[in-house]
């Protein structure tokens, strides 16, 4: 008896045992279910146990146990296959939008490093373009305090005197422009014979050289033909004025061939060629009959006789525009043919065309033509005076300015 309740107990605990075990696996089975993230330290606890000796076969709620168990194992594995995979898609995932984001980063450096570059160039270029207008600024202004140095030395230090020697370059340099523009060599000489005057009230040895250069600019000037062009163009003015009062010649008639008068001889034989020299000579008393041999020029129309006028005047404004050119050639062209179209259509007879036609010859041997000194010699003597007191005068104040 004893036997068979020891027994009996045994069995009971062995079956609360495993029922014990059956109800852990199922909790662990839900446990693993619960938390997937501790699949592999359960896993390694389910192959702990199944390495451990077997039970004793029990009965059918056992082999039940076991069952569950082992769908449950399985479980546990497909769900971590199925997690694995999962994590290995989002590790593929992730790695390609890294993988993205890089290019793009590489894309965003290129740009950057680019527009950096470009940025860089465009700031040195304008630095340079900045540094190119400092540059003529300070020039320009360099050149702007030179001149206020020198207008100041010029309101510190000029004398008197010094404004003498100033008109005295500015009458010469008149003088230049009169005698090569204007060909005026009076005005020229009067101007250059001023400035000697201011120059000689300077009393200043040093201005010795200026003066014998602007004697020999003076002589040269006066040894010039003198043209007198206003005389000249009053002449020609004045033909001009003339030309509509000439008169017109007369149709031109060639001359007639002289014809020899017969005689009456007193030889009866000659009774017929008397006869005939008598009734000729009888008949010149009533009509004349002359021979002449050439062509007869008529006489000009109205409107002839304007544009002949016309052209006449042409020529002689031709010439006084000759006479302020200095062109004698084309002056004595125009007046020749003036002359030739007068004598060829106006009565050469009358007083008035006459006196016209002597005019026009001597105006046509009339010199409007001359030569001039080419520079005056004073002119840049007294420049470089001028300019060497300047620079004296500026010297010690650029010194007291910046020592050296």
């Amino acid at each position: 008896m004893t036997d068979k309740k020891t027994n009996n107990e045994t069995s009971a605990d062995n079956k609360q045992s495993a029922v014990s075990k059956t109800t852990d696996k199922q909790g662990q089975s839900s446990a693993k279910a619960q938390a997937p993230e501790t699949s592999a330290p359960k896993e390694t606890a389910a192959k702990a146990e199944a390495s451990q000796p077997a039970p004793a076969p029990q009965p059918a709620e056992k082999q039940s146990g076991s069952k569950m168990g082992a769908i449950a194992i399985a479980l546990v594995i497909a769900l971590g296959a199925g997690l694995y995979y999962h994590g290995h898609q989002q590790t593929l995932a992730q790695n390609a939008k890294m993988a993205e984001l890089q290019q793009q980063l590489a894309g965003v450096k290129s740009n950057l490093t680019n527009s950096i570059a470009a940025t860089k160039q465009e700031t040195l270029n304008q630095v340079e373009k900045s540094l190119q207008r400092t540059g003529v600024s300070i020039s320009q202004q360099g050149k702007s305090i030179t001149g206020l140095q020198m207008a100041l030395s010029e309101m510190k230090g000029r004398r008197p005197n010094d404004w003498l020697l100033a008109e005295a370059d500015y009458l010469v340099k008149m003088a230049g422009r009169k005698l090569w523009l204007e060909h005026d060599t009076a005005s020229a000489t009067i101007l250059l014979e001023s400035a000697d005057h201011r120059i000689a009230e300077l009393n200043d040895p040093s201005m010795t050289p200026i003066r014998e250069a602007m004697h020999s600019d003076i002589t040269a000037l006066k040894a010039v033909a003198r043209v007198d062009r206003d005389g000249l163009v009053l002449r020609l003015t004045s033909l001009q004025e003339a030309v509509a009062t000439l008169p017109l010649a007369n149709a031109i008639v060639p001359e007639a061939t002289a014809t020899e008068s017969g005689t009456v001889s007193t030889s009866v034989d000659d009774w017929k060629e008397n006869l005939k020299t008598s009734l000729k000579n009888f008949s010149e008393h009533f009509v004349t009959y002359r021979t002449r041999d050439g062509s007869v020029i008529p006489l000009l129309s109205p409107k002839q006789d304007f544009y002949l006028q016309e052209n006449i005047k042409s020529k002689l404004e031709t010439a006084i525009k000759s006479v302020y050119r200095e062109q004698g050639e084309l002056y004595t062209k125009s007046l020749m043919m003036a002359k030739e179209w007068a004598e060829q259509f106006y009565d050469m007879e009358d007083p008035a065309a006459q006196s016209f036609i002597s005019t026009l010859d001597k105006l046509a041997q009339e010199n409007i033509e001359a030569s001039y000194p080419s520079t005056l010699k004073s002119q840049p003597l007294i420049t470089n005076a001028i300019s060497e007191r300047l620079r004296q005068q500026v010297k010690p104040l650029s010194t007291e300015e910046n020592p050296a």
